[in-house]
């Protein structure tokens, strides 16, 4: 593990009293916030992701406005969804699997690489105003392939950066980076795509790349172990999916994620629509919708983060879990502006309470050795369904309308985290 190089005596702070007795002071709210900042390969990380996901965030934005422009079909909203997604199915496990196989950081910059290779097509097929519909889910999915390999590496990648103790940290300022990413690149988003056209979007997510790449080689890492094989991928595989669904609390967490992610978060798949149609925006609004999500996301991030070594996660996750189809209802009765950003702030805020607290808890839980594989599951399980969320929302939409297709996910979603809350009460005492 590198060495930690700022703040090496973080955790208490000892002042010598006129009496000679110790007062123990415990390290202020900001350093507590971002204590994962200490490690050095942590901050190469931070800062590298920070700058890529600015660009993935312009891209997402502008893809899905430009399939609206092309289509004005919210089912083909859908279908680019579903196409991003289901690749998830069918590597996403598999990349558990490579993840406990090979040194993360090589897995990370193949897939960063191919990455920008993907999104400077897109550039390209844009400028020369030959793209069409079909060509963007093509797209999307050999992405999906891409991010099947990178999601459980990346998810378990963050272990080997900071200690153990720091590990819930670590993850909340992941979320802060990603959510300040999800904030600002949408709005962003919109205003290039309103003034320059959707193309100088995919151009900037392609060299927003260049960053993560030179953090991940700029690393000081362990010289990476391989673990003996002595079992074909199947049989490890099997041993990983065996592990989540017999341990009742990592079970439940994922149950929960999995849900969520169907028929919760795959609104987000009909911003660009709703823009349109409900509020009667364009590109900005659209843009605008997106940053309000990330802005309640980034001030959840940063309050899980500045609460430190907590020790109630379980209350948390149960708050967020009952919050968030709370705010879906009422969004989906919002149609002024102003009041659909707030409601998108709460929303963005309750998903990171959830979203956050389960990678925690999931990666406290796990053990090293299963640790690749079991967030294989997490992220399939988080990636793999949001596709199939994206198609039933996209076809509910286009035959009954935009809110009640948001109605009918909040209704499920509430139904889970009530059935959650009823017969299994461990998991809101969890730490």
């Amino acid at each position: 593990m590198e060495q930690k190089d700022l703040f090496e005596d973080d955790k208490f702070t000892g002042l010598e009293n006129t009496d000679n007795t110790v007062i123990i002071e415990p390290p202020s709210r900001l350093r507590r916030t971002f204590t994962a900042l200490r490690y050095r390969n942590y901050r190469l990380w931070f800062w590298g992701q920070m700058t890529s996901l600015l660009g993935t965030w312009m891209q997402i934005t502008a893809q899905g406005f430009l399939i609206y422009e092309l289509t004005h079909s919210p089912v083909f909203l859908g279908y680019v969804g579903f196409a991003a997604g289901i690749p998830s199915w069918l590597f996403m496990l598999y990349g558990g699997v490579i993840a406990d196989r090979f040194p993360k950081r090589d897995i990370l910059l193949i897939t960063q690489v191919v990455m920008m290779v993907l999104a400077a097509i897109l550039a390209v097929f844009t400028f020369l105003n030959i793209i069409q519909p079909w060509e963007i889910v093509v797209l999307a999915f050999l992405l999906g392939i891409t991010n099947a390999f990178d999601a459980p590496s990346r998810q378990a990648f963050v272990n080997e950066l900071v200690d153990r103790e720091d590990l819930t940290n670590a993850i909340a300022l992941n979320s802060t980076m990603f959510n300040t990413a999800t904030a600002t690149g949408p709005a962003i988003a919109g205003i290039t795509y309103a003034l320059f056209g959707p193309a100088w979007c995919f151009t900037i997510n392609a060299v927003s790349f260049i960053g993560i790449i030179i953090a991940l080689r700029k690393m000081k890492m362990k010289e990476f172990v391989p673990r003996k094989r002595n079992r074909s991928t199947f049989e490890e595989l099997k041993e990983g999916v065996h592990y989540v669904f017999t341990h009742p609390v990592i079970r439940t967490i994922v149950i929960l994620v999995g849900i969520i992610s169907v028929f919760g978060l795959s609104f987000a798949t009909l911003l660009p629509a709703w823009a349109v149609k409900i509020l009667g925006g364009d590109a900005t609004t659209n843009g605008f919708l997106q940053s309000a999500r990330g802005v309640g996301a980034l001030s959840s991030a940063l309050f899980i983060a500045s609460l430190g070594r907590f020790k109630f996660k379980g209350k948390l996750l149960t708050i967020g879990s009952f919050g968030f189809p709370a705010l879906l209802v009422v969004f989906s009765f919002i149609h002024w502006l102003p009041f659909s950003l707030l409601a998108l702030i709460g929303l963005g805020a309750s998903l990171i309470l959830v979203f956050n607290i389960a990678n925690a808890l999931i990666q406290t839980l796990v053990t090293d050795d299963l640790r690749g594989r079991v967030m294989g599951v997490y992220t399939f399980t988080f990636f793999g369904f949001m596709p199939i969320g994206s198609l039933i929302m996209g076809t509910l939409a286009e035959h009954f309308g935009e809110p009640t297709a948001v109605i009918t996910g909040a209704i499920v979603t509430l139904s889970v985290a009530i059935s959650i809350f009823i017969f299994m009460p461990s998991i809101r005492k969890l730490h």
